[in-house]
């Protein structure tokens, strides 16, 4: 049943698109806001000096400030009021699921359903609204202290702060739309054009700074072979799958006896997508924020900080393999598959593993396979972040090019395309369905009624 399904998915005619209303009005749709999204980066903060902003981005861009620029689709560049971007959300994510799985009242809520979804929805939105506040104050400080204001004082710091803010909630909103009635996953299709949209001028400077003579040829061609490298390199491992074997057994229903039948269990070997990427980059991109904008003004807790977690020491590159590793488990077996939920849906449709107990052995079993195929799943994704940073620190690289990025890219373009997939073998079932329903209004059967002539006593 699976290969047949996948078969019709792989014969689908991506001509059919101009038939299906729904999915064509669905990206229309997703344009339309991701456009909205593009303007926004333009609209200035008010009070702010640009000549000297553009000015201090041209020196900060050379550096750490191009990465931070680019997850914000060059907002924080140009200081547009969306600036802060969708990280506060993401961060705020972070912080609800962590606390799902320590506290138990907002454990029972996730169980309670959609009322449940809801409501931890709901205190992620507050939490939104929190740290943004926190990360807009922050901002306007150092943008202050780097006197890139034209009026600092109490006036510029709430201003700065209720646009910020502002801004961060009308993109998880806009997100929150795209999701519900548009293509893909809204938030991840933010973050994918803001990286998009600041890619051409990056490899502009790249290979301005490659005719400048600051860059030798040959390190050109190894970066771009590198990049296309690393593109096969990551639809290869998301596409990779580890196979469980399903047995179903026999059953009876009524006088008849139907035999059994096998599938498979398909286990990525990243579960988790580029959800620990972007969660690990959101943490450490916030004080690298606050610092890039502050100069020379910060304090001696974040130049201690900056001096052992800066980008490119030691450290930083530790700390973000942990936080990738550790996202890596604790999102796919807190979100993304759960052994126990897994386990007690195979015991209900009367499936098991060959050898396998069902339930707690079953359970057990699936925890096992799944922590060691994350060994490998998490491995890569930290290989795939850390040595870009690698290269960067070492060649001087002058525009940001991270396996973040990369992964984000890579991922939601596939994911993308196989949602338009699902809407057309959607769109093409309902064809099916209708014409059977035609053919059996108006098939030979019908016609052979209309032909027959009462009978004459």
């Amino acid at each position: 049943m699976v290969s047949a399904v996948e078969n019709m998915a792989a014969n689908t005619s991506w001509s059919a698109l101009g038939k299906a209303t729904d999915l064509r009005n669905r990206i229309f749709f997703t344009l339309g806001l991701l456009i909205v999204y593009r303007m926004g980066t333009f609209i200035p903060v008010p009070g702010i000096d640009g000549v000297a902003l553009q000015q201090f981005m041209d020196q900060a861009g050379q550096g750490i400030g191009g990465m931070i620029s680019m997850f914000t689709g060059g907002a924080l560049a140009r200081m547009g009021i969306f600036a802060l971007g969708i990280m506060p959300y993401i961060s705020a994510s972070i912080i609800v699921q962590l606390l799902t799985s320590m506290v138990p009242q907002l454990e029972q809520l996730k169980k309670e359903g959609e009322q449940g979804r809801k409501k931890i929805n709901q205190y992620t939105r507050y939490g939104t609204v929190a740290l943004a506040i926190m990360q807009s104050y922050g901002l306007a400080v150092s943008l202050e202290a780097g006197d890139l204001a034209t009026d600092p004082g109490v006036y510029f710091r709430v201003a700065t702060m209720i646009t910020l803010v502002g801004g961060t909630m009308f993109l998880m909103w806009l997100g929150e739309q795209i999701t519900a009635r548009g293509i893909g996953n809204g938030i991840s299709l933010i973050i994918f054009v803001g990286i998009i949209a600041e890619v051409p001028a990056a490899l502009a400077q790249f290979f301005a700074s490659g005719r400048s003579g600051a860059l030798s040829p040959a390190l050109i061609v190894g970066v771009l072979f590198m990049v296309v490298a690393t593109i096969m390199f990551v639809v290869f491992m998301e596409r990779a799958l580890r196979k469980i074997h399903i047995q179903y057994p026999k059953r009876q229903v009524g006088m008849k006896m139907y035999d059994g039948g096998s599938s498979h269990l398909p286990v990525k070997v990243n579960p988790a997508n580029v959800i620990p990427a972007i969660f690990a980059s959101s943490l450490l991109l916030l004080p690298v924020t606050i610092s890039t904008f502050s100069g020379n003004s910060t304090g001696p807790v974040m130049s201690v900080l900056l001096a052992w977690f800066g980008p490119g020491q030691p450290l930083y590159l530790l700390f973000f393999a942990a936080m990738i590793v550790f996202f890596a488990y604790f999102y796919t077996f807190n979100v993304s598959f759960k052994p126990d939920d897994v386990a007690d849906n195979l015991k209900n449709q009367n499936g098991f593993i060959p050898g396998v107990r069902p339930g707690k052995k079953t359970a057990e079993y699936l925890e096992y396979v799944v922590n060691r195929i994350l060994v490998l799943g998490s491995g890569y994704l930290a290989l795939v972040c850390l040595l870009p940073e690698i290269l960067r620190g070492q060649y001087a690289i002058p525009f940001y090019f991270g396996g973040t990025s990369v992964l984000i890219v890579v991922s939601v373009t596939m994911d993308t395309i196989q949602q338009v997939q699902s809407h057309l073998l959607a769109h093409q079932y309902e064809g099916l369905i209708e014409k059977s329903q035609l053919r059996g209004k108006g098939g030979k059967g019908g016609q052979r009624r209309k032909k027959r002539s009462p009978v004459r006593r």
